[in-house]
């Protein structure tokens, strides 16, 4: 028979790792089962956390959060978790590489953005490529900006930006429609629309950012990007498959004040849920779960 935890976090993300944190100090029994894979991976350094004024990477927080968390005594498990279900008093979690039971279960699943596989934009992400523009619309003030894009989703990133930048181009690279509504606020902004397919992003040493090679040749120089693509995928399926409610666009819908989900003893915390998409709202969420968690536990030993 399996260990029974007294809780497992799925995803190794900023906001399990945060939380994983917290179980650990209080000296419960935890294990965080992680695919190895997310926004936190891809982040080559995030510009708006406390203490980091110079930036610092998600797998460098990855490295320093599963190394504080190991020293209270969280293990950890590399395996994707695809099955999920509520047996009695025990949450059973099936992934790929084995079977997992625990009193309580935190999901940090995250979301991940969607994108295309064009050279030379992995390598510029979160840093001179962004995907948030409450976390890094202060990056391209007064810098020429392209928003590589799609469509509406695309069109709403470059208005948004607008009052950061007046010297914005869209390339709408998988030329989906733009609604009348914003080609006109576009026209109003005066922001460049480019409706055509990238080949390349142009990227000097070390992530730096120089603008698109477009699939006819033609290059367009700029100093920061932006991607807007839409689509993204919540990573909400175990939620699901509990039976917690989720919003209309897939995020779990969780407690404002435990962060406990709508079925007891599952909670969920970062992107996954709903709230600003931001590493540091991310970790306060992990610790608010934690928290609750904690007291739950304490009340299911007595």
């Amino acid at each position: 028979m399996s260990t029974v935890y007294d809780c497992i976090i799925v995803g190794g993300g900023i906001a399990g790792l945060q939380a994983a944190i917290q179980i650990g100090r209080y000296g419960h029994s935890a294990l965080v089962a992680d695919k190895g894979d997310g926004r936190s991976t891809l982040c080559r350094s995030y510009h708006n956390v406390l203490g980091w004024p110079d930036g610092i990477s998600g797998m460098e927080l990855r490295r320093l959060g599963r190394s504080q968390a190991e020293k209270t005594g969280i293990r950890f498990v590399a395996d994707e978790i695809v099955r999920a279900e509520r047996q009695a008093d025990l949450f059973w979690l099936q992934g790929t590489g084995g079977e997992y039971r625990a009193k309580t279960v935190l999901l940090a699943t995250g979301i991940v953005d969607r994108f295309p596989d064009l050279p030379g934009l992995v390598p510029c992400l979160g840093k001179t490529v962004y995907v948030c523009p409450d976390c890094d619309g202060h990056e391209v003030r007064n810098r020429k900006t392209i928003v590589l894009g799609s469509g509406d989703p695309g069109a709403s990133m470059a208005l948004t930006l607008s009052d950061r930048t007046d010297d914005l181009v869209f390339v709408n690279h998988e030329r989906k429609p733009v609604s009348p509504e914003s080609s006109s606020a576009l026209r109003d902004k005066r922001i460049v629309v480019v409706s055509e397919p990238v080949r390349e992003v142009l990227e000097a040493d070390d992530g730096l950012f120089q603008g698109v090679r477009l699939a006819s040749g033609g290059e367009i120089w700029a100093d920061r990007g932006f991607i807007a693509f839409g689509g993204n995928e919540v990573r909400s399926a175990l939620a699901e498959q509990l039976g917690a409610e989720r919003h209309e666009n897939g995020h779990i819908m969780t407690d404002a004040r435990t962060k406990m989900t709508t079925v007891p003893n599952l909670w969920a915390a970062g992107d996954v849920g709903v709230h600003s998409e931001q590493v540091t709202i991310a970790m306060g969420e992990g610790s608010q779960a934690a928290i609750w968690m904690h007291k739950t536990l304490l009340r299911l030993g007595e």
